[in-house]
C-alpha cells in the first residue's frame, strides 16, 4: 500500500481515484505474495479510509480551497471571455465596415472630380476663352454667394446711376421684443 500511494499523487486517490489505486494495490501484493510462494491469492482490495495525516491536514485543506478557487476563477475568466470577445469581434466587423463605405466614398468622390474636371477640359480645348470666363463666374458666385458683403462695380457706363443700398436688408433682423401690456395702477396718481 505504501509503494503505490508512494508513487501516486495524493489527490487523485483522496477523490477519483481510488478504484484505479486498489487494483494497484492488489496487483502488487498478489506479485509480491506470489514471489514468495505463499500460496495466498488476493481476491479485493478496498480502502475503507482515506484521509491525509493529522500534521497535514490543514495544509491539505488549504491546498484543496486554493484549486477549487482556481477553478471558479478559471471559469469565471471563460464566462468574461465569451461575453468580451463577441462583443469586440462585433464591433471591429464595423469598424471595417465603416472603413470599407468611407474607401468606397472616397473613391467614388476622386472619379467623380476627375470625370468633370476632364470634361470642362475638353470644353476648354473647344472654347477657351468661354470657358475661362464660366469658370471665374462659377468661382465668383460660389466665393461671394453666401458673403453679406455687396459689390459694387462702378464702371465707366455706371457713372450716372445713383446706386441703391439696402441696407434694413443687408442687416441681420432681430426678432421684435414682445409687447409689454401695461397693468392699470390701483389708487396711483398719474
Amino acid at each position: 500500500m505504501r509503494e503505490v500511494v508512494g508513487q501516486s499523487n495524493l489527490q487523485p486517490i483522496l477523490t477519483q481515484a481510488r478504484e484505479q489505486t486498489e487494483r494497484a494495490v492488489q496487483t502488487r501484493m498478489q506479485d509480491v505474495l506470489d514471489a514468495y510462494g505463499a500460496g495466498v491469492r488476493v481476491d479485493r482490495v478496498q480502502l475503507q479510509r482515506v484521509d491525509p495525516p493529522a500534521e497535514v491536514i490543514n495544509a491539505f485543506r488549504d491546498v484543496q480551497a486554493a484549486r477549487a478557487d482556481l477553478e471558479r476563477l478559471q471559469n469565471v475568466a471563460q464566462a468574461y471571455a465569451n461575453q468580451v470577445v463577441p462583443d469586440a469581434r462585433g464591433r471591429a466587423a464595423q469598424i471595417l465596415q465603416v472603413a470599407e463605405g468611407y474607401q468606397q466614398q472616397a473613391i467614388a468622390e476622386a472619379k467623380g472630380q476627375s470625370a468633370r474636371f476632364l470634361k470642362v477640359y475638353d470644353e476648354y480645348k473647344k472654347a477657351p476663352d468661354v470657358t475661362r470666363q464660366r469658370i471665374y463666374l462659377e468661382t465668383m458666385e460660389r466665393v461671394l454667394g453666401s458673403s453679406e458683403k455687396l459689390v459694387y462695380d462702378g464702371g465707366s457706363s455706371g457713372q450716372n446711376i445713383v446706386p441703391y443700398l439696402p441696407l434694413s436688408e443687408l442687416t441681420p433682423r432681430r426678432p421684435a421684443a414682445p409687447p409689454t401690456t401695461a397693468q392699470p395702477q390701483q389708487g396711483g396718481s398719474r
